[in-house]
């Protein structure tokens, strides 16, 4: 009777790992702040700079349709301007996780979208120009995301694909320990990538 039972637990657990529950994509990504992202010490426009890097994402399904991803990537490098002068230049690493739902996932042609959080690190910020030496500080971001893409299939483990993800990114400014406002980066994420089921 136990081993039945045990024979059992086998098959149950068999049925529920197939081909297709894991997704591994590797591609580049260009992360792109929206423009006007914000003012410092009152007046002082503040602009971002964009930057694109390689990328990893990992897919785990537990439907054809539905799937929970995280995006990981090399770190990027952003120049951070103000009134058209670069005053500093950060280091941040983006993790995002969507939960998200493929429409077609068994078709030559599946589009998808998804929706989650981003917690992005910021280090690394050093300043230049007319505030060269000073500390300059920006916190970490925790806020929403969402996520679309489409894979073209190429065989049964192979896909190509593209996407684009929205962040919503925003930072306080301190400059030697005093607030001086935030910044709203906000951007698109957008790439290509090879992808492969296991």
């Amino acid at each position: 009777m136990k081993r039945l039972l045990l024979a059992t637990l086998v098959c149950v657990c068999a049925g529920t790992v197939h081909a297709g529950d894991w997704t591994v994509k590797l591609g580049a990504h260009n992360v792109d702040p929206k423009s006007n992202n914000g003012t410092l010490a009152g007046t002082l426009d503040v602009d971002v700079s964009n930057n694109a890097r390689p990328s990893i994402m990992l897919e785990y399904l537990w439907t054809p349709n539905w799937g929970l991803e995280i995006l990981a990537a090399v770190p990027f490098e952003h120049d951070v301007d103000v009134d058209g002068t670069r005053i500093a230049s950060l280091t941040h690493l983006p993790p995002t996780f969507t939960l998200q739902y493929h429409f077609n996932p068994e078709g030559s042609v599946s589009p998808y979208l998804g929706a989650g959080f981003n917690y992005t690190f910021i280090y690394d910020e050093d300043t230049h120009g007319p505030i060269a030496g000073s500390d300059i500080e920006l916190d970490d971001s925790f806020g929403l995301a969402a996520h679309a893409g489409i894979d073209f299939r190429v065989n049964d483990r192979w896909s190509l694909g593209v996407d684009v993800r929205w962040m919503d990114i925003d930072t306080d400014v301190k400059l030697d320990g005093a607030d001086i406002g935030e910044v709203n980066v906000d951007p698109l994420a957008y790439g290509a990538y090879a992808m492969y089921r296991f």
